[in-house]
């Protein structure tokens, strides 16, 4: 050994074993040390055809103390060593920079539910927009560009930042045309013509209105359309119109329940459920789900998830609730659903929009006493507010899958179902996750387990409002 103040490490990523075996002998012959392990003795870590944003990586990843007064340097190095019979100075050019810092945008997933997205949305402007021309191809019965269009707001509604210009959107998954188009024009002219055309037309205002109205959907309310009504007291005055019990409880509470349900509201209405749920059994968990669990301070109506300890034992469950409610004079409309669940007709390769769970879709008498801050208006005639509110009552080891699928938001779970098909071979729903695989269904007691038989990490309720 000639040269006591160097010991060099040869990297064998992209030279190869038998060229580094080669390298190796080369330099101790010529009296150099060569360690083969990365150790604190080394002083030139030498590397062939290695991008310093791919070998800087790796080398912190070993561990290696003092790297900063570390020679890393090209193979050039190397072969002026070996020509010159002893280590030559290190030069500029014989340096493996470090990478820049990267200054660009992360790269972002096109599935929400790689996408963390909380309630603070930089492009308002941009995805308002979005969302009128996906409502509008909804009401065409339009599914795909609709679908197009709700994929595209939701990718900037993730975004940490505020896009300027169109080229700031470069690279986003899911932008298709027709949205660049809108965006662009959004950035020029400060709106677009095409949404605000929508906006101003009497056939999109009349079915957003209509729809508005509970149990009141699309076909339904284009029927009404066609037919010339554009207004609900138009609906209610029309005796040939036969409203099914929903509708008319939906005209009859219209006053309250088009209004937004408040955090404080939320919380008065889980009192109730509670104690009403009380009467069954002392040991049913109550869950609130929906938007309020996403950190939403006004909702469209109250989701919960009630539970029992036992499988099986929720039969029953809601009957009792809503027997309750009706006692106590709380109870303005229910429709109740059995369950129709069964394991063995999973996994269904078609996603359906309710889940075969028991549940409920009522209309409660909400007492404004009994509203945390809320003082009584004297110009209503009643202290009481009409809100809507859901139940559902699964196994309780299905929980997690019916909680997943309820927290929402609706992008968020398509995306996740969307996911599991695509890039794991498996089928998700609000009762299972299946391995098509292994032909399995795999347990899950809570969320985090299910994302974690995806390979996903997993993501706060707070962060799925995409």
């Amino acid at each position: 050994m000639k040269f006591e103040e160097v010991t060099m490490y040869l990297v064998e990523r992209r030279m190869g074993t038998s060229r580094r075996n080669f390298l190796t002998s080369l330099a101790r012959s010529k009296g150099f040390c060569v360690d083969d392990t990365l150790s604190a003795k080394v002083t030139h870590v030498v590397a062939e055809d290695n991008p310093g944003q791919e070998l800087w990586p790796w080398l912190q990843e070993q561990g290696l103390p003092h790297l900063d007064n570390t020679n890393v340097v090209d193979i050039t190095w190397f072969t002026e060593s070996m020509r010159a019979g002893r280590p030559v100075p290190v030069e500029a050019q014989h340096h493996i920079q470090t990478p820049l810092p990267d200054t660009s945008l992360p790269a972002v997933s096109q599935y929400a539910c790689q996408r963390r997205t909380t309630l603070d949305n930089h492009n308002k402007l941009l995805t308002d927009a979005l969302e009128v021309l996906a409502e509008n191809y909804e009401f065409n019965d339009s599914k795909g560009p609709c679908l197009g269009f709700r994929r595209a707001a939701s990718v900037l509604k993730s975004l940490t930042t505020a896009l300027s210009c169109l080229q700031d959107a470069e690279g986003l998954p899911c932008l298709g045309e027709e949205s660049k188009t809108v965006i662009e024009e959004i950035f020029e002219c400060g709106s677009s013509s095409r949404v605000e055309g929508i906006l101003a037309d009497e056939r999109y205002q009349t079915l957003k209105l209509f729809t508005s109205v509970f149990g009141v959907g699309p076909k339904t309310a284009e029927k009404w359309y066609r037919r010339g009504l554009r207004s609900l007291e138009q609906i209610c005055a029309d005796s040939s119109i036969h409203l099914n019990r929903m509708q008319e409880a939906g005209f009859l509470y219209y006053e309250d329940i088009s209004k937004p349900v408040t955090v404080a509201e939320a919380k008065a209405v889980g009192y109730i459920i509670e104690e009403a749920a009380s009467c069954f059994s002392s040991g049913v968990t109550i869950t609130l789900t929906g938007g309020f669990c996403r950190g939403k301070t006004f909702g469209h109506d109250v989701d919960f998830i009630l539970t029992v300890p036992e499988p099986g034992k929720e039969d029953g469950l809601l009957p009792a609730v809503i027997g309750r409610l009706r006692s106590q004079s709380l109870l303005l409309f229910s429709d109740f659903q059995e369950s129709t669940f069964d394991l063995s007709k999973l996994p269904s390769q078609r996603f359906e929009a309710m889940d075969h769970f028991e549940k409920c879709f009522l209309i409660l008498k909400l007492r404004t006493a009994l509203v945390e801050g809320k003082q009584t208006d004297p110009s209503r005639k009643r202290d009481w507010k009409a809100v809507r509110v859901d139940l559902v009552a699964p196994p309780v080891d299905r929980y997690a899958f019916c909680l997943l699928g309820w927290s929402g938001s609706t992008q968020f779970e398509r995306d996740l179902r969307r996911y599991a098909r695509l890039e794991r071979g498996m089928l998700l729903d609000n009762h299972a996750l299946y391995d098509k695989a292994t032909n399995t269904f795999l347990p899950a007691k809570t969320e985090e387990d299910i994302f974690a038989h995806l390979g996903l990490d997993y993501i706060e309720p707070w962060q799925r409002n995409a």
